[in-house]
């Protein structure tokens, strides 16, 4: 069996290069996308200018602020970014056809086999390097590895603009040093347990026994261990790239900027939720029979309640007058929520219609995905149905849209 190789192919600050693009006068200053200043959202990409601050993303906003006062805010183009990650997807396949969108600015690329193509790893690499630059104007960082998990790690390493490659068998040597939290999968939870611990460095939790690792984080730490050895060890690398597993679940939450008790504005807020939930789940063609509605109250009471449906849908109107239903029963009215979300799970691949519903739900299907056609080409606001035409939630700047390309809605 051939050594595998792996590339990680990570955008260097891709939101804001690609803000970049458009307006030339924010190169070089503190630029931060995801939100304005005031508001209680998150950090979705900070320039390197910013970054020098302590911003980085999923900081909130109103600390960005703070750290870096200067800094230029931006809520962000979603359109553009889907747009621009196309056209990274399009340079990528150029060098493989096994290619995963891990998110909207990174990838996993199987080079394993391809060297009379395009030469050893280290030369395609930079030809990669090359062509994403001359193809797309934004620069990219590539980890080259045996493995994704350290592809992506080496990538991480060699930002910004660079490439870095860990010569099969050399895996060990180049993870030992490194902080625990380079490691994929290991949060600021994780961390503290583990620092708790007295594993502070990879190399720490890669001495680590099974048994005790086991015993500590259950199955858990043996996938982390297996990742500080340099292994795809997890759930998420069981798979092979380009293979389509699907969602376990999908979700959207909004917090507001000011807590409200305003029932016209809740339920303007499910409306559209329901609707971004829907059109990912006809990307993916699944039918989901479990609707879930999640509420957080002013002093972070959090409570979820679900409802699981007779039959899956994919249509906007049952899953929001289920979510409502769910609102209207557990809300206590006039206690102001600070966050509200939809999800919905118990994925079908098919639906038995009933006779009587099909040529009815294929109407509305079929006006669903001219509206996601819409969508797509001039971002999630551009269409919006029902009750949700009130809400002024808008599209928020993150790494898992709609749409990834390679992702594309399964016909």
């Amino acid at each position: 069996m051939p050594q595998k190789t792996y590339f990680h192919v990570d955008m260097d600050a891709f939101f804001v290069s690609v803000e970049e693009l458009y307006n030339p006068s924010l190169e070089g200053k503190p630029v931060v996308v995801g939100g304005q200043a005031n508001e209680r959202g998150v950090v979705a990409a900070a320039s390197y200018a910013a970054r020098k601050f302590g911003v980085h993303s999923a900081l909130p906003l109103r600390t960005a602020a703070k750290l870096c006062p200067q800094a230029i805010f931006i809520d962000g183009h979603p359109e553009r970014y889907r747009e621009y990650s196309k056209r990274v997807y399009g340079v990528l396949q150029q060098f493989s056809p096994l290619v995963e969108m891990a998110s909207i600015d990174e990838a996993y690329l199987d080079m394993t086999g391809t060297e009379r193509l395009h030469g050893p790893p280290l030369r395609a690499a930079h030809l990669l390097h090359r062509a994403m630059k001359e193809q797309t104007k934004l620069n990219c960082s590539v980890g080259i590895a045996a493995s994704r998990v350290v592809a992506k790690i080496s990538s991480d390493q060699a930002k910004p603009n660079g490439v870095l490659w860990v010569v099969p068998n050399c895996e060990a040597a180049f993870l030992a040093p490194l902080e625990i939290r380079r490691v994929p999968g290991i949060g600021k939870v994780t961390e503290k347990r583990l620092q708790k611990l007295g594993i502070r460095l990879v190399g720490d939790l890669a001495r680590m026994s099974d048994d005790q690792l086991r015993k500590e984080l259950g199955e858990l730490g043996l996938a982390l261990a297996g990742k500080a050895r340099g292994e795809d060890a997890g759930a998420w690398y069981s798979n092979e790239i380009g293979e389509d597993v699907g969602p376990k679940s999908i979700s959207h939450e909004h917090t507001f900027n000011t807590d409200t008790a305003d029932a016209q504005v809740l339920e303007a807020t499910l409306s559209r939720l329901a609707q971004m939930v829907c059109r990912r789940v006809r990307e993916h063609g699944l039918f989901p029979r479990r609707v879930q509605i999640k509420l957080r109250y002013s002093d972070f009471t959090t409570f979820t309640r679900a409802h699981t449906l007779e039959q899956g849908t994919q249509i906007d109107q049952d899953v929001f007058e289920t979510a409502r239903e769910l609102f209207n029963a557990n809300w206590q009215k006039g206690r102001t929520i600070r966050l509200i979300g939809v999800q919905v799970a118990m994925f079908e691949e098919e639906r038995q219609m009933v006779l009587l519903e099909d040529e009815r739900d294929k109407k509305r299907l079929d006006a669903l995905n001219v509206a996601d056609h819409l969508r797509d080409k001039f971002g999630e606001g551009v269409v919006s149905l029902g009750t949700g035409m009130k809400s002024r939630l808008r599209e928020r700047t993150h790494e898992n849209p709609a749409a990834l390309p390679g992702k594309e809605p399964r016909k």
